[in-house]
Order: structure tokens, then sequence, then C-alpha cells
């Protein structure tokens, strides 16, 4: 049973994980685009995000809005452990975070890079055994080097390869926060009474019905060869999972939800590119102005275009 959120239980939690992608920089052209009752109430009455990855979007609304009930999916099983242990075990977690940064900040820089591959050799290890369905202390454990190699990798990203493996390589920061005990025990009030699901997103249909507002943030489609970070999974997400992405979209709209979906803007590479014009044709895409955090090559960032599409 979902639990009614009042405004005095409204935080200030924000994503407790770095992530590629995240949407913290495109969060008031959202809030700009959402419906207006919605703008005018300050209530949402129920909240789907298929996507949530490192759920900039989720916070921004529990920070500003009244949201009632909300459902939390994503595919990759980490998240859904990390998101899960935060709810659950705040206080646990924050104790081994502290262990973890204080023996990794007395370290040098050559120590602390061997601390670094031998939380992540252990971490891609325990993966092979691990139980994702049965929620016990381990989660904390995980959770918790999850959240170091998080931000003490390269870049901060989150990136597996084909096996599933956590492949980011150590990262030379001077102070690293590891253990942000005032945000961690804020998301977990965040998450109070929220559905977390593992799962792809056409599990969402059973939780979406009129009104609903859906939020859809899938992997973006990389821009070039070269600037592909959609493997956030190691299930990938193509063209073919962009279609089926669009069909699932208009069936959403056939039951009257509130759809907001952000991704690339192919045009910015080709202007003839109408991939998402075409796959949408018939709703709202706006194109606004972002700034790409994260490329290989430091003349490739810059200010961008990205979509949002609505249906209404």
């Amino acid at each position: 049973m979902q639990l009614t959120l009042t405004n005095k239980e409204i935080t200030n939690a924000k994503p407790f994980l770095k992530w590629a992608g995240g949407k913290t920089q495109l969060l008031e052209d959202l809030e700009k685009r959402l419906p207006q009752q919605i703008i005018a109430d300050r209530i949402i009455e129920n909240y789907v995000e298929p996507f949530v990855g490192g759920g900039a979007m989720f916070f921004y609304l529990k920070k500003n809005f009244n949201v009632k009930s909300a459902y939390l999916f994503d595919i990759n099983p980490e998240l859904v452990l990390g998101y899960t242990t935060i709810k659950k075990s705040n206080k646990e977690l924050i104790r081994i975070l502290h262990d973890m940064e204080n023996e990794y900040l007395s370290k040098n820089v050559t120590d602390r890079s061997v601390y670094f591959y031998q939380v992540r050799n252990s971490y891609n290890e325990e993966d092979k055994q691990f139980d994702y369905k049965k929620y016990s202390d381990k989660w904390i454990e995980r959770t918790a080097k999850l959240i170091f190699l998080n931000k003490t990798c390269f870049n901060g990203l989150f990136r597996q390869n084909s096996k599933g493996e956590f492949n980011v390589p150590f990262g030379k920061y001077k102070n690293p926060t590891i253990c942000d005990e005032n945000n961690i025990t804020e998301v977990s009030r965040a998450l109070k009474g929220v559905s977390i699901i593992c799962g792809d997103f056409g599990k969402t249909s059973r939780y979406i019905q009129k009104g609903t507002l859906v939020y859809l943030d899938p992997p973006y489609r990389p821009l070039n060869n070269t600037s592909s970070f959609t493997d956030y999974s190691k299930d990938g997400f193509g063209d073919e999972e962009q279609k089926r992405l669009a069909m699932f979209y208009k069936k959403m709209d056939k039951k009257g939800a509130y759809l907001i979906l952000s991704n690339s803007d192919p045009k910015n590479e080709n202007p003839n590119d109408n991939f998402f014009d075409e796959l949408y044709r018939g709703y709202n895409i706006n194109r606004v102005r972002a700034n790409r955090m994260i490329n290989c090559q430091a003349e490739g960032r810059g200010y961008i275009s990205e979509l949002i599409i609505t249906n209404y």
C-alpha cells in the first residue's frame, strides 16, 4: 500500500550516484513542460519512472511537489539494489561508507589505486553468485562498494562490459566525498512509501493509468560512433529498443497518462536525421539547450540540443 506523502515530508535529496546522462541540467526545462494542472496544484497523484537512473527528476519532484505515490523502475539490478538499501538500511550503509572513506583518504595515491582495484575486483567477483532477489546485509555491503567505486573511479561513471562487470578505471581525485551522510539520509526519506522495482520499461504498464505522470529517460541514442555511454547495463539499448519504447509511449498515451520523454537530438550531428521526429510524429517535440558533460575528447564537449517530447 502506498503512503500519502504530505508537504512536510518533502526532502532535499539529490542523486546519490554520479550518473552518465543525468538530468540535473534539464530539470528546469522539464518542470516548465509538466502538465499545467500539476504546476498549479503542486500535487502529483501518481508518478512512474521506467528508467530511474540517478533519479535527478524524481528527487527534484519530491523537493518541489507533493508526490502522493511513486514507482521507480530500472533494468539495472545494481541501481535497484542501491535504492532499496538506502530506503531500508541507510544508517548501516552510512557506517560502512564512513569506514571506507576514512581508510581510503588515509592512503597515498599509489595505495589508493591498489585499494580501488581491490574493491572493484571484489565487487565484480561476488556478482557471479549474488542474490538480487532476497534482501540481506550483503546488499548493504555491495551498495557501499557501488557508491565507493562511483565516487572514486574515473569521471564518476557507471559502466559495465558485456560480462556485466564494472570496468571504469581508477580516478585520481584528491579529496572525494565517499560518504555523503546528509544526502543518504535525505534520499532514504524521499524513498519512504515508494515502490522500487527491477525490470524492463514494459513492466511499468500496470502501474500507469489515466492522469499518471510518466517520465521516460532511456539510455540516450549515441550522437556518433564515439559518444556511446549507453551501457549502464550489459543489455544495451539500441535503435530497435528505441522503436519499442515509442510503441510503448503510444500505448500509454491511449491510457490517458501524461508522458514526458527526453533523448539526444540526432540533428546535432546530422540535420537530416529525423529518427525521433518520425518515431514521435504527432506529439510535441521540443529542442532545448544542454551541456554535453561526458565525452572522451575535450573538443567534443559543449552545448548541444536535447529532445523533450510530451503528449499534452
